[in-house]
């Protein structure tokens, strides 16, 4: 049964079917083949049981706050004020690209648009100045990343959704490891170029005067990102209500930017509208599939299998984490969160390990998977923003932030406490 399911979802992604359709078709084929009743009638419940969960109206409302962010003019001022404060560093601009990405972050939700607005900002300065193309795109591409493990992630409501967690708790946990690997990332870079300075690009002038000058330029994200997660610890206000303020408050930002239009809000809406389609459609053919995997027994059956390796609950752990890395390669985040998650949380907490913490193990992986070739979506989203040249290249500069990522599963792996410090404190 395992082989047979994982030969059709390798096989239809092979040929290049749309994600939703693979899974829609995966579960009407596996409940033909394995089920005596008839599976597909349960859809029209299945669909519209889960379409009407509340937490799920903070996806498309963080998705707008990203839009109206990005075609307003806020994200291209937040970068080059951090290009005022961190070009002095070895490396120049590409730890704007990584402070840009983290500032972003904290208020898109979504390494998508976090990879797609920052690369369109900061793309035309890597030619201009003379860095080493394939690792300024490596910082884009992973910097990214980001965007589903620092607050407030659209992941992680999913990831909530799917395994029954507190998304407050889960977003409190995402802040030390979020931070950790910004500054992993930025390592990484100050790393390369001390040991290839001419990797660095020309010098960018500077002076203090510049740097103040460019302080209020950064105050617009770190003001909707207080509006969101401190509506939400304050007590305030859920996520989805939280995300509702992100965006009044994008909008008000936007009025105070003179950039608020019929045609910027037009074009918002619409690009909101086209990546919720394209999430929900994702996420409700995968809830189909799990509802027929937990049917057939698949999913009791991968469990035993592993119960029956007779690994301690690290070595269980290790294997979970090898098989995320391998399938991280071929499947695309989203699918692959919506996919295993079911299968693996369980799994996990039978293990006795916090599901919380797992969580943000979780993002972690379909992090590494958004920058592992071939299907690694941030690759891709880079490439298109630069428009020439070879894929290889930026294939080439994510290398050195996957091996960034390693490190931080590893440690994550060896003190849990980054990710529970805080919930446990807080939450």
């Amino acid at each position: 049964m395992l082989g047979v399911t994982t030969g059709i979802l390798f096989g239809m992604i092979g040929l290049s079917v749309p994600i939703a359709a693979v899974l829609g078709l995966l579960a009407l084929i596996l409940a033909q083949i394995y089920s005596p009743m008839p599976l597909y009638r349960a859809m029209g419940d299945l669909f519209w049981t889960n379409s009407i969960d509340f937490i799920l109206i903070a996806v498309p409302l963080f998705i707008l706050m990203g839009e109206i962010l990005l075609r307003s003019g806020i994200a291209s001022r937040m970068y080059r004020a951090l290009a005022q404060w961190l070009s002095w560093l070895p490396g120049g601009l590409m730890h704007s690209n990584i402070g840009a990405s983290t500032l972003f972050a904290a208020t898109s939700g979504s390494s998508i648009a976090t990879a797609a607005t920052i690369g369109t900002v900061a793309l035309p300065e890597a030619r201009r100045d003379g860095y080493h193309e394939p690792l300024f795109m490596g910082t884009l591409a992973a910097g990214g990343t980001l965007g589903i493990l620092i607050p407030p992630s659209i992941n992680m409501i999913i990831y909530g959704l799917l395994t029954n967690s507190s998304v407050p708790k889960l977003y409190l946990a995402g802040f030390v490891p979020g931070l950790l690997l910004a500054g992993l990332f930025g390592l990484t870079v100050l790393l390369a170029c001390l040991a290839r300075p001419g990797w660095g690009g020309r010098e960018v002038k500077t002076s203090w005067k510049g740097r103040i000058a460019a302080l209020p330029d950064l105050l617009p994200p770190l003001g909707i990102f207080l509006v969101v997660v401190g509506s939400i610890y304050a007590g305030l206000a859920t996520p989805t209500e939280a995300a509702s303020l992100g965006v009044v408050a994008a909008l008000l930002l936007a009025a105070g930017n003179r950039t608020l239009t019929l045609a910027m809000l037009i074009a918002a809406i619409e690009g909101t509208m086209r990546t919720t389609a394209m999430v929900m459609l994702i996420v409700l053919a995968a809830m189909f599939l799990n509802f027929v995997l937990s049917v057939i027994g698949l999913t009791a059956l991968l469990a035993n299998a592993i119960e029956g390796l007779g690994l301690s609950p690290m070595q269980t752990m290790l294997v979970i984490v090898a098989g995320f890395l391998v399938l991280g390669c071929f499947m695309e985040a989203m699918s692959l969160l919506l996919i295993a998650t079911p299968l693996v949380a369980p799994i996990v907490a039978g293990l006795g390990y916090d599901l919380v913490w797992f969580g943000i193990l979780m993002m972690l992986l379909l992090e590494t998977a958004l920058i592992t070739p071939p299907i690694g979506v941030n690759l891709y989203v880079i490439q298109g923003v630069r428009g020439t040249g070879s894929m290889n290249d930026v294939i080439r500069g994510a290398v050195p932030f996957v091996i960034a990522l390693l490190v931080m599963i590893g440690l994550l792996l060896a003190f849990p406490q980054i990710a529970l410090w805080m919930p446990q404190k807080f939450g």
